[in-house]
């Protein structure tokens, strides 16, 4: 974070950055600065801070941060110059000028130490005057007429060094290296001879300003497996011509031919590879913020995946050579029983072995994960249903990613420490459908598999990002706090995996928490934990019942006003939306409490408690398509979106690898982001436009036909809507024009 003394200077900044007032970032930055969490900031303190959301906050936060390395980078530079007796009051005044951590450095380029350069050899032999001589236009000094061949070398390596370390320079260099440079990119010799997905990029090009960050990190991977040789490269003649003109300004004099040869070598040498360097390592900062954002949609929206609920569930997890591992689990999730079927080998063993579960155990549904054998495992599943008559019974294809992560992991050895790894995974498949985000949250969210090149991108910023998202989530929809794990407390706000483990031992030594006030019991969760933390935690059955309820205990008191002016007591009046409606809040606008925190109490009031995920839909794959040979062009089926990308969308369509609709078969009409008409979890309708066997590649459509869009980027009437393909009617965000790529993978 910012310190006090820079924050005058830091909000007029940060407030045009972000498109946020100078006072909403100063009371976020208190807010942090108290010990606040995000969501609590953004849920319980909205009068402090003009009602922010989450993702504002956390941008805050973001840029707080950035200014406080700044500030630290700042004072560390200033302290080295002024040790090596350099720091004038003139290059005192940039440094504390600059506000961007590049420029930042090009400043104390020339003061860095260095390894032992030309430049220094060159000083080491006595050439730093005929340097000088040089730099001055002193052309007729004997020395300068007497320089052998090597001294004018020498003294040129002196001057080549002089202009790159020169701030202004280097900043037009790598200007110019991030808005003219060409990113262009070579298969290696010798060509591999089988087919690989980097083909398109064998022969490339496209402006560093341009290409998207998807295509970047593409290259970027291709060039890291050794099948691609990539560079930058831009027009240097006019880009030294413009060095030169610095160079001579600096000196106050004219060219000369000396100074001409260093300032190329200085570019060639020094500053084009250093630039180049630079502008690759920003881009792919860049290319990796945006990825991660993309990941993190992606994991939002698994995370919020329409939960089953509490109900009994028997779990698969698929296998062929070792079988299936089964548990069977009540309804709060509670392992009851495993065995292990062979439905390949001994399929009469098998379906007795499995009706005999489904009848003593009476399961609402059958989680099958989607692994190896996964789509022949459910198949197997509703051939015993249905020769039981058990028509019921649900049968779903779980997500496995991750899953070995977990039964391998100390979460799991902990929960099962008597459990074969195979039968904790299945106990994580069953889990994953009764309560995705609760089971999610023991697993490390890189694990999960939220998107393309999320092992290029990044890690620490992948990690803190996918973190934020798993803490934002679970706050969202709140924690049963007598039945969640560790794992899941330790993501409620406030309180960390010590604490977490903390309240579940004191939950095991003396039964459930009766009142969210017990969990001042717990030792070492004070005041402050408390105030986070207690708003997000509910307790079904309580003697209170807005304990059940997202009302923070600061407010309770003013529920109970809210009640008596009514004439009922707060039992009456939470859950009541009849009595809810009477409330006026304005009658209770303090200094303290405004209407944007009222009316999210009486919304609580009148549902408390309410989980705003969605309702399960069990999605429907076709029985005969199980791999990719069964697919073929024209096919119509059903599938789930798993991954969201800038440049299309990959759903699971049943088989064992995800086809790919790409964002200009997204929809009738031309969209921008794909992310406007779909999210990870939604079921969506497809149709089979191609199927490369040999890549293991299926190319869909969600558009209503092939015709839907006239040649050229424009509409069919009637053949406007986005969402044709889709199987909900949530509203569509408005998009912008562009034109259209025919092959799905073309831009991968």
């Amino acid at each position: 974070m910012t310190t006090d003394m820079n924050m005058a200077k830091v909000l007029p900044r940060l407030s045009a950055e972000l498109k946020i007032s100078a006072g909403q970032i100063a009371a976020v930055a208190k807010l942090f600065a108290e010990g606040n969490t995000i969501p609590f900031i953004a849920r319980y303190r909205k009068e402090a801070h003009g009602n922010l959301d989450e993702v504002q906050i956390s941008q805050i936060q973001e840029r707080l941060t950035y200014y406080g390395e700044l500030e630290e980078r700042r004072a560390a530079i200033l302290k080295s110059i002024d040790e090596q007796g350099k720091l004038t009051d003139e290059l005192r005044a940039k440094i504390e000028d600059c506000q961007q951590k590049a420029a930042l450095e090009d400043l104390y380029q020339p003061y860095k130490p260095k390894r032992r350069t030309r430049a220094m050899i060159a000083k080491e032999k006595g050439l730093e005057p005929l340097a000088d001589a040089i730099w001055g236009d002193r052309l007729g000094d004997a020395a300068v007429q007497s320089a052998s061949a090597d001294d004018l070398q020498g003294a040129r390596d002196i001057i080549a060094e002089r202009i790159a370390d020169m701030a202004e320079v280097r900043g037009l260099v790598r200007q110019a290296f991030a808005t003219k440079a060409v990113v262009k990119s070579e298969v290696v010799t010798p060509k591999p001879t089988e087919p690989t997905k980097f083909e398109q990029y064998y022969d490339f090009q496209e402006p560093i300003a341009d290409i998207p960050s998807h295509r970047f990190l593409a290259i970027r991977r291709g060039q890291k497996e050794g099948v691609l040789w990539v560079r930058l490269t831009v027009d240097k003649e006019p880009l030294i011509e413009d060095v030169l003109a610095i160079v001579n300004r600096e000196r106050g004099g004219r060219e000369n031919e000396q100074v001409r040869l260093a300032a190329e070598d200085a570019y060639k040498r020094l500053l084009a590879p250093s630039c180049e360097i630079d502008v690759m390592v920003e881009k792919k900062l860049s290319a990796d913020r945006a990825a991660v954002e993309v990941f993190a949609e992606n994991l939002r929206h698994l995370l919020l995946a329409a939960p089953l609920g509490e109900k009994r569930v028997l779990a698969i997890d698929p296998g062929i050579r070792t079988g299936c591992k089964v548990a069977m689990l009540d309804e709060t999730g509670k392992f009851l029983v495993n065995t292990v079927i062979y439905p390949m080998q001994r399929t009469a063993e098998a379906q007795t072995t499995l009706a005999t579960l489904v009848q003593k155990y009476k399961p609402d549904a059958i989680a099958v994960g989607n692994g190896t054998a996964g789509r022949e495992t459910e198949a197997f599943a509703r051939d015993v249903l249905k020769l039981m008559g058990a028509k019921d019974v649900m049968v779903v294809s779980v997500s496995e990613a991750g899953a070995s992560v977990y039964s391998a992991g100390e979460v799991a050895r902990d929960e099962f420490p008597d459990l074969d790894l195979t039968v904790r995974g299945a106990i994580s498949i069953g889990r994953r459908l009764q309560d995705p985000l609760a089971e999610l949250v023991k697993i490390d969210p890189k694990a999960i598999g939220v998107g393309q090149y999320q092992h290029d991108v990044h890690q620490p910023l992948l990690g803190a990002k996918l973190d934020e998202v798993v803490v934002s989530c679970v706050n969202k929809v709140g924690v049963e706090l007598n039945t969640a794990s560790a794992p899941l407390l330790t993501r409620v706000s406030g309180i960390g995996e010590s604490l977490a483990k903390r309240i579940v031992a004191w939950r095991n030594a003396n039964g459930a928490f009766r009142s969210r006030s017990d969990l001042k019991k717990v030792t070492g969760l004070g005041p402050k934990a408390f105030e986070q933390s207690a708003g997000f935690l509910r307790i079904r059955g309580a003697a209170n019942p807005l304990d059940a309820s997202a009302v923070h205990p600061e407010r309770y008191a003013l529920v109970q006003t809210m009640a008596s002016d009514l004439g009922v007591d707060v039992a009456a009046l939470v859950g009541n939306a009849a009595l809810a409606d009477k409330i006026d809040v304005r009658k209770y606008i303090t200094n303290d409490v405004g209407e944007p925190t009222l009316k999210d109490i009486v919304s609580e009031l009148k549902k408390p408690g309410r989980d705003p995920r969605a309702v399960f839909e069990k999605p429907a794959f076709r029985d005969d398509v199980t791999t990719i040979d069964d697919v073929h062009e024209g096919m119509t089926l059903e599938g789930v979106v798993t991954n969201v990308t800038a440049f299309g969308a990959f759903v699971d369509i049943g088989i064992h690898q995800d086809g790919l609709v790409h964002v200009s078969e997204l929809a009738d009409r031309f969209i921008r982001d794909p992310a406007e008409v779909v999210k990870a979890g939604d079921r969506i309708k497809v149709r089979v436009i191609g199927v490369d066997k040999a890549r293991n590649r299926v190319s869909l459509s969600a558009r209503s036909s092939p015709s839907a869009r006239k040649p050229g980027g424009g509409y069919s009437s009637g053949g406007s809507r986005s969402d044709r393909g889709r199987m909900d009617n949530r509203p569509r965000r408005p998009s912008g024009g562009g034109g259209f790529v025919c092959n799905p993978f073309a831009n991968l």
